[in-house]
């Protein structure tokens, strides 16, 4: 197990602290634009039948540092997560969440505070490597912090027999990360897909359906767009140079930035974004882009002109999860509410309102009930030919953190 040592940030890394906080996942706006129209109560419903499947062996670790485990006399539970990514009805109350009360009889405190991965993970470090509770019983963060947070200790071992739908139905793309083989540590609340998208006007008709096309197509020039998220736009160019996300190496890093360096160069490149390209490819400034899933589906609801395509060389896939910190007060009723939300009724209800890749299988049916297009979206449930060309990009050590996201600050100039 990493031992974690208190540090400093490195240039690189408070650049990547910067985008992050004024144009990347951590803006606000991104996932305000996510709120979908479907509102109502779910109805509280009992155990599913479990299919047969199983999971890889968990990984090696000695798990966290547990608490007296108050959940059996304390019936609540504290979750921090970000903000609309809850399901909330038109009279601002939280459907599924007040499903699971009724159900359980176990109050949910649902805190919207975690804006930003890095910024989060400072609040809550000096508690943590103090061995001390956090006030929070399950926190939802994305995969890299997720990672850190198992290396050093820092989050309990999930029990695999409180979690009988979560085991069951985890879909099989996101079963087994590298950072934490059979989820051992963590499960996902939701997957994060980075595609090619481009509006159909501003191309004249003609469909973008690879990083080639962004990077070398004479008519785009100018027009282009990259995410200022290192992993998605670095891996996007690996892939389509043929190399594997999940096992590349520092020449492959290079020669991808290198590559990017040659479209910015000859001002191929518009800019590197945060999810701020989302008006200007509503608008056709930019004519295509690597963009964020859960956006495409939101814009192509209102402009038709909007398209999306999964290149033949794949696809980025990340992951925000939910785990249970060191000390946490309520562990048997957070593995509850991790378990809840792998049922498809609930997973359906959330899925139909933030858009993003559900990580449930079996919702199809009960999402078709609450929205029959969000049912047929591909960039919402996946089919296993689009699944099979998902990719995840490797966990990284510290050393490599600190090289890569340096690189990748000179190229967009942050």
């Amino acid at each position: 197990m990493e031992q974690y040592e208190p540090d400093r940030l490195s240039p690189a890394q408070r650049a990547a602290l910067r985008r992050g906080l004024t144009s990347g996942r951590a803006a606000l706006t991104r996932r305000s634009l996510l709120r979908a129209t479907t509102g109502g109560a779910l109805a509280a419903g009992g155990l599913g039948a479990l299919s047969a499947c199983g999971i890889p062996a968990a990984g090696k670790g000695t798990g966290g540092i547990a608490a007296e485990d108050r959940s059996a006399k304390e019936k609540r539970v504290n979750f921090s997560n970000w903000t609309e990514y809850m399901d909330v009805d038109d009279a601002k109350r939280r459907p599924t969440l007040d499903a699971f009360t009724r159900r359980t009889g176990i109050t949910v405190k649902y805190t919207e505070d975690i804006n930003d991965n890095n910024e989060f993970f400072g609040k809550v470090k000096p508690q943590l490597a103090a061995g001390q509770d956090i006030g929070r019983d399950l926190i939802c963060v994305t995969d890299w912090l997720a990672a850190r947070l198992i290396r050093f200790g820092w989050v309990q071992k999930l029990d695999a027999a409180q979690l009988p739908h979560a085991y069951a139905n985890l879909s099989a793309q996101f079963r087994s990360p590298d950072w934490d083989p059979g989820r051992a540590y963590s499960y996902p609340w939701t997957g994060i897909s980075a595609v090619i998208a481009y509006n159909k006007k501003a191309t004249g008709g003609k469909e973008i359906t690879s990083v080639s096309q962004l990077l070398d197509e004479p008519k785009l020039k100018g027009r282009v767009g990259f995410l200022s998220e290192m992993r998605d736009t670095v891996g996007m160019t690996l892939l389509d140079m043929g190399k594997d996300p999940a096992a590349f190496k520092d020449d492959d890093y290079d020669a991808a930035i290198a590559r990017l360096q040659k479209a910015v160069d000859k001002r191929q490149i518009r800019r590197f974004t945060g999810n701020d390209y989302t008006a200007d490819l509503d608008k056709g400034d930019i004519a295509a882009c690597v963009a964020w899933a859960g956006d495409v589906v939101q814009l192509k609801l209102a402009n038709p002109d909007i398209e999306f395509a999964i290149p033949d060389s794949g696809y980025i896939v990340s992951t925000d999860n939910l785990l249970i910190p060191n000390k946490a007060r309520h562990k048997r009723n957070a593995e509850r509410l991790i378990d809840y939300y792998y049922e498809p009724e609930p997973a359906a209800r959330l899925a139909a309102y933030i858009n993003y890749v559900c990580p449930v299988d079996g919702v199809r049916d009960e999402l078709a009930k609450i929205d029959p297009r969000a049912a047929r979206n591909p960039l919402i449930l996946p089919d296993k030919e689009m699944a099979a060309k998902s990719h995840a990009f490797r966990a990284l050590t510290p050393k490599e953190e600190t090289a890569y996201e340096e690189k990748f600050a000179r190229l967009t100039g942050s």
